[in-house]
Order: C-alpha cells, then structure tokens, then sequence
C-alpha cells in the first residue's frame, strides 16, 4: 500500500512535469516576427506579336551581364532622371524621345493614362506595379490579372482609333508589328495629338530587359522599371552561371508551322534555357516557316511548342529524336511568345525539363539572393501594388514541383512538440495506472488536468 501511493504520487509529479514542459516548450516555438511565408505567383496566358492573329504564341527568356541602353528610341532631355538617396531613379518630365520610326515624341508629364497596343508591353505595365494606369489594352492582353476591367482597344485587323480616343490616353506604347501592318491607323492617332512611342521588334533578352527599364522611363515609373529590370537582369545572370559548362542538346521551337531562328528572343529564351537552337543552326533567321525536311535534318533532341499551338504530328516530327523520347516541352504562349519580363518563366521551364540539376542550382542561387537582400522583396517599391513575377515565385507551371518545408519555429512545429509532449505524459500516466495501481476508468473517461 506504501508502495502504490508512493508510484501514485511519483506518477502524478511525471505528468505534471510533462504537460508543463509541452505548454512552455510550445510557447517558446512561437512564430517570431521575423518568420515569412514565402508567397506564391500565378501566371497566366497569352498570344505572339509578330504574327497575324490567326497564329498562336509561345514563350521564353534570357541571360546578360548588364543592362543595356534602348536602341529603339533616344532621348533628347538633358535630364532623363534623379537619383534619389536610396539609389532609384526619379522621372523626369518633358521628355522628349526619338522612337523605332525616327519622330520625335515629346511626352510633357507624368503619364496617368496609357494604352498599350501589344501584350507585352502590357505585361510589363503590371510586372512594374503600374497596371492602375492602364485604360486600354488590346484582346491579347486578356490573361493579365484586372484586364477585362480596361477598354479593348482593338478592332478588325488591328488597333481601333476610335476606341484608342476614347480612352483620352496622354500616351500609347505601340509594337513594332501593329506599326507595320496597321501604319494609317497610326498616322491617324498622331495626327490627333495622342503622344505614341513605336518600340523596335525585340531580338534578344537582352531588348527585354532594355524595354522593361524604357517602359518605366516613358510612363513615370522610373524606380520600378529600374528595379524590375535588374532583377531580371540578375536571374539571367544566374541562369548564366549554372549553364556554364553543361551540355546542350539541341532544341527547335515550332508554333503552326513557324519557328523561331536567329535574331530572336524566342532563340534567346532557348539557348539560355540550356538548348542550342536547332533552327538557328540550320541557317534560319527571324520568325520563319519550317519544313519537315528541315525538321528531319535537324532531328531535334527537344521540341518547344507553346501551350495555345497545336503538336505537329507527322511523319517528319515523329521520326525525331524529340518524339520517340517523349522531349516536348510545353511553355506558357504569354512567356514564349511575349517580349516582357515573365520570358524569365519560359527560360526557367526549358532549363528544368533540359538541366534539372543546374536548375536546382538556379532556385538555390534565387532563394539566397531573396533572402539575404531585403530590397528583394516587392514591398519595397512603392510603385508597385502588387507582387510581380521575380520577386517571389513558384516553379514553371508546365513543370510544376511542389515542395514542403517545416521550420522548426512555426506554429505547425509548436503543435506537433505539445501534442507529442502531451502523449508521452498520457502515456506513461496509463502505463503507471494499469501496472502498480489500480486502474482508473475515470481519468480515462475524462483525461482532464484536474485528474492527475
């Protein structure tokens, strides 16, 4: 009887040493302000630009070491920014430009009111945060978060003027292409005063990162285009470093019945995907038609097509390389097919289907620099109103990895200590009760604290 009371006392002071230590244990694993949750981008869709809209896009990326200046238009003001105590750059306003077409455009404000006659360019306007002065878009614009909220500007076979006016725009970013096929229609918003910047066609990733940086210029967004193109500068760079010395086998990109040869981004988007672009190879230059005869003699090891294309099927494609490993690498059209800054999505889904390996390498090298540089972050631009595609963001849609991780100082942790604390308390309480007391059904019908 000495005994049993005694293991009873013994018992109820082990159990009380155990809830307390999961209850003070649990606090101490709080979250501390310093925790994050690294959050998650979504991508959309979209269509290519220097095609007729009967085509569908694609999409790719990039890599360089610095960020270029503009060869599509110069500027003429002597002051084209301040640079402010943190370093950004601050618009400055007339400025006055030379676009793609030679006419001097001269833009006397801060533009609160722009429309963009291309996708990319309106990808760009909300990668840089400034999508709330968007009031017109064109119909490939459509995948981009709040589109359907701005005026479609675009009209049979090309940019509506009517339309265009009626947004009052105090400016409009124009493509290359919509200029070539749609010039009158141009000539005729010019004429009406509307100030008008025509872009050069994009040829490389480097003129990506360049338009990136020329858009914030144009449409007093100066600190955010800066930032956003250094940063994708900075993720090229990157991609750069890891493909240094792989292997690249070769790859051709097709989309109905074109590919994607040299002075391209799209062949940029590929080779710094870890590929060496087949069509460009074989002499190919620009956005061209492609043979199956070429198809065979190229015999690609990887075949990228974009979402929106259909898969070639025919005897030619079928014999390749490509088709009998099952190497076809689907990306995003808005990524492939679009000279803006989400390319990055297109470089990143080729390099993880080609170089896994270099891939991880790549993320490692992304999450280091987002977590040792506070600037990484959007909320660091107050430009910005929401997060954009390179600051914080989850692997390629078309090759999605999902990854779980448990710190050790998150709340999910502080729950599993307690509750696995908690068991060990419960547990030895039973194992007492049943072995050198006797049992207690009432503690086991009600495993309150008062029990013990």
């Amino acid at each position: 009887m000495f005994l049993r009371s005694h293991l009873s006392f013994i018992s109820h002071i082990l159990t009380i040493t155990l809830v307390c230590t999961a209850v003070f244990g649990s606090l101490l694993l709080l979250p501390t302000p310093v925790d994050a949750t690294d959050s998650q981008l979504s991508t959309h869709l979209h269509s290519h630009e220097y095609h007729s809209s009967s085509h569908a896009s694609a999409t790719i990326t990039h890599d360089r070491t610095s960020v270029p200046t503009s060869s599509s238009f110069s500027a003429h003001n002597t002051v084209e920014g301040n640079t402010t105590s943190r370093g950004t750059t601050a618009c400055t306003y007339p400025l006055t430009v030379t676009d793609a077409t030679g006419t001097t455009v001269t833009i006397a404000s801060d533009p609160d009111r722009v429309v963009t006659l291309n996708p990319s360019a309106a990808q760009t306007m909300w990668e840089i945060g400034a999508q709330a002065e968007v009031v017109g878009v064109s119909q490939y614009a459509s995948y981009l978060d709040g589109a359907a909220r701005k005026q479609n500007v675009s009209g049979a076979g090309g940019p509506s003027v009517e339309r265009v006016l009626t947004t009052t725009p105090d400016l409009v970013l124009v493509p290359n292409s919509t200029h070539s096929a749609s010039t009158d229609r141009i000539a005729q918003l010019r004429a009406q005063g509307v100030p008008m910047v025509v872009f050069s066609q994009a040829n490389s990733l480097t003129a990506v990162v360049d338009k990136t940086k020329r858009i914030g210029r144009l449409t007093g967004n100066c600190a955010a285009g800066d930032a956003r193109a250094t940063e994708l500068q900075q993720s090229l760079n990157r991609i750069q470093r890891v493909t240094a010395d792989i292997k690249r086998p070769v790859g051709v990109n097709v989309f109905y019945g074109y590919t994607a040869g040299n002075n391209t981004f799209i062949n940029d988007i590929i080779e710094t995907g870890g590929l060496e672009n087949g069509a460009a190879n074989a002499g190919l230059s620009g956005f061209v038609p492609i043979t199956d005869e070429s198809v065979v003699a190229i015999d690609p090891t990887w075949v990228v097509v974009p979402t929106s294309a259909p898969l070639p099927q025919t005897p030619a494609y079928n014999s390749t390389t490509a088709y009998q490993n099952n190497n076809i690498i689907r990306v995003k059209t808005e990524h492939i097919q679009q000279p803006a800054p989400r390319a990055i999505y297109a470089v990143e889904t080729i390099l993880q289907a080609t170089h896994p390996t270099a891939y991880n390498e790549y993320r490692q090298r992304e999450t280091t620099a987002s977590l040792s540089d506070p600037s990484f972050n959007e909320s660091s631009n107050p430009n910005a109103s929401q997060t954009t595609a390179g600051h914080t963001r989850s692997p390629p849609a078309s090759t999605t990895t999902t990854t779980t991780v448990t710190r050790a100082n998150s709340p999910g942790f502080a729950i599993v200590h307690a509750l696995f604390t908690m068991g060990i308390a419960l547990g030895a309480r039973i194992i007492l009760s049943r072995h050198w007391f006797s049992p207690c059904p009432e503690w086991l019908k009600f495993p309150g604290i008062e029990t013990f």
